[in-house]
């Protein structure tokens, strides 16, 4: 399974939504505390670009020597509708100073430097140590995962209720005379998960290992077509 380090990076490296949260500013309205860009540095440390006029910038500009703390706040939801949609969240703390020169005309660079961090998402809670955060590398497919759950839902439904079959016996549905609706709900290096359900009121998670890590989409592909030929059989 992936390390809570490696899943805490993916999150900060994805497309999820992220607030910049700094203590005393609860006045600040959440677009202002998005960032536009952001990305992980060598040493672990978080480079955040909010709009130059953002409260935090403002904030970090004016704590000049003064240690300003904040946390990035990070929640993932699944690129495809199924109950219970948010994935997960990730907490990343730490101090918050000014970079000059790294922005382009209307944005700020901001440097969060890691102080500790913590993810709450599929796998469980834990904490993670920042030289854990900064030496983890973020999933290999994390660009694409959102663009290929949806192919997946979109043009692979029989292929994917199949992967019921792959489950061994389970217990008759209780308000339904078919078997449970598969929605793919994650995917990472080391496999699928998805989540049946057979109404609104009753689902659960199920998760197909690949044969090994793979390292890319044409990787990817292949171990699906493995796994489909599998339920297939």
């Amino acid at each position: 399974m992936p390390s809570a380090a490696e899943r805490t990076r993916t999150l900060v490296q994805s497309t999820c939504s992220a607030v910049l949260l700094v203590p005393g500013l609860n006045a600040a309205g959440p677009d202002q505390l998005m960032p536009l860009t952001r990305g992980v540095g060598p040493d672990g440390d978080l480079f955040l670009e909010l709009p130059t006029d953002s409260p935090v910038v403002r904030a970090a500009t004016h704590a000049e020597d003064d240690e300003l703390t904040a946390v990035l706040e990070i929640t993932d939801v699944a690129p495809v509708s199924v109950p219970h949609r948010i994935r997960g969240r990730a907490w990343v703390s730490g101090w918050l100073t000014t970079v000059p020169g790294m922005s382009g005309p209307g944005g700020t660079t901001l440097r969060l430097e890691t102080g500790e961090a913590y993810i709450d998402d599929l796998w469980g809670a834990e904490e993670v140590e920042p030289d854990a955060f900064r030496d983890a590398a973020p999933d290999p497919l994390v660009g694409h995962e959102a663009e290929l759950l949806q192919h997946l839902h979109a043009a692979h439904g029989e292929q994917l209720d199949a992967l019921y079959g792959l489950l061994g016996e389970r217990p008759a549905p209780s308000r339904a005379s078919r078997r449970p609706v598969v929605v793919p709900l994650a995917l990472d290096r080391y496999g699928l998960r998805v989540r049946l359900y057979e109404g609104r009121d009753r689902c659960f998670d199920a998760r197909f290992e690949f044969p090994g890590p793979v390292r890319d989409v044409g990787e990817l592909r292949h171990a699906m077509h493995t796994l489909f030929e599998a339920a297939a059989s």
